[in-house]
């Protein structure tokens, strides 16, 4: 559908604060992408706990969201959030809007923007980021390459029009995030194997330990918050949303898709694989009840997935810079490849990575990683 002709006078917004409406945000995306075989419906209820009952976010997070009508039609949503954890620029608050879906039709992005941008200014936001859905350690940016491919779990997918539509609010880029595809059975530069083979007399890689999850998670959430303190837009992994975060990673996860690297018995870097739960979800079109659990959990159990996705790693910053620094990430790297690869998965998203953190490019292009998606994150002043 590709259409100007709506007044904007025609389109209502209603904020999602009643059953009706919440649930017309929660299912408006299967009208956006009823034609697009590419997408994969995200499960409702994780959707419904993200936007409306994140107490984690919430606690630092004041969000709010929205859905525009015509006619007593859905036809776009958005949500915007002030973070007090988000630090400020140079012009002051940053906002964001994030969870953005909407019918191709510049009537219906003007009524979602004006909205989302009063309340932020209400607010004394000087400038509105995103999509952040809802936060920078969560889903991020907007899919501007690669359209016809599925995406990876937790992460996005849009439609083509999206980014004029984007640019029509004045919105422009501010950065650009990049994700890879390599298969695991890769086989190492000869530098980067004798590198290893050095460093693994003083580096011990393992498995997270079950019997002590709650300190290797505690001490991944240490390592990610250090290793990402200086990179651009970071807000740390509060306790709470760390807690959140392992439960997830305990249900979906086999140990050894977690891989700590250890320095006289001190983790110093950590990586944590998902198997991609899109791949076994994509008939469910959302939806738990009434056999949906069933079918996912003998689908992960049993059948396993063939694909997966690098979701989180870390080097800590006291290492960044050495020589060290590179074989560390190599290390959890190889180690959680070869878990993939006895588990037979054939395909592996590696990803975010910031287009200018060249030191992390450079290490993941040297495995054989090809570029995949890019996803854009868009700014402009209020």
């Amino acid at each position: 559908m590709s259409a100007d002709t709506s007044d904007r006078d025609q389109i209502t917004i209603a904020e999602a604060t009643t059953g009706r409406v919440i649930k017309d945000f929660l299912h408006l995306p299967e009208r956006i992408y009823a034609d697009d075989p590419a997408w994969v419906a995200p499960l409702l209820l994780e959707q419904k706990q993200r936007v409306f009952d994140n107490k984690p976010l919430f606690a630092h997070c004041e969000v709010a969201a929205w859905v525009a009508y015509r006619n007593g039609t859905p036809v776009g949503r958005i949500t915007a959030q002030l973070d007090q954890m988000q630090p400020e620029d140079e012009t002051g608050k940053i906002g964001y809007f994030g969870m953005l879906e909407a019918v191709d039709d510049r009537a219906v992005f003007d009524a979602l923007f004006d909205t989302a941008q009063t309340w932020l200014r209400a607010r004394g936001a000087a400038s509105i980021r995103g999509p952040y859905n809802l936060s920078i350690n969560e889903d991020l940016g907007l899919l501007v390459e690669n359209f016809d491919d599925p995406p990876f779990i937790l992460m996005g997918h849009a439609p083509r029009y999206y980014a004029p539509r984007l640019e029509e609010q004045g919105l422009s880029m501010v950065k650009d995030l990049i994700t890879y595809k390599v298969r695991p059975d890769f086989v190492a530069p000869d530098v980067m194997q004798k590198l290893a083979a050095r460093a693994s007399r003083t580096v011990k890689i393992r498995p997270l330990d079950r019997k002590n999850k709650a300190a290797d998670f505690e001490a991944m959430r240490e390592m990610f918050n250090d290793a990402w303190s200086d990179n651009w837009g970071f807000v740390p992994f509060t306790n709470a949303e760390f807690e959140e975060t392992a439960k997830l990673l305990s249900v979906l996860l086999p140990e050894d898709y977690i891989q700590i690297a250890e320095i006289d018995g001190q983790p110093v870097a950590f990586i944590a694989a998902f198997p991609n739960i899109n791949e076994l979800i994509g008939d469910l079109r959302g939806r738990l009840l009434p056999f949906g659990w069933a079918k996912l959990l003998w689908r992960i159990k049993v059948r396993g997935a063939r694909s997966a996705r690098v979701a989180l790693m870390g080097v800590r910053k006291q290492y960044q810079y050495s020589r060290l620094g590179p074989t560390l990430a190599f290390l959890v790297i190889d180690a959680v490849r070869k878990a993939m690869v006895q588990r037979n998965v054939t395909s592996v998203e590696m990803g975010w990575v910031l287009e200018d953190n060249h030191g992390m490019r450079h290490i993941i292009e040297a495995i054989g990683s090809t570029i995949y998606k890019r996803y854009r994150v868009y700014q402009k002043p209020l």
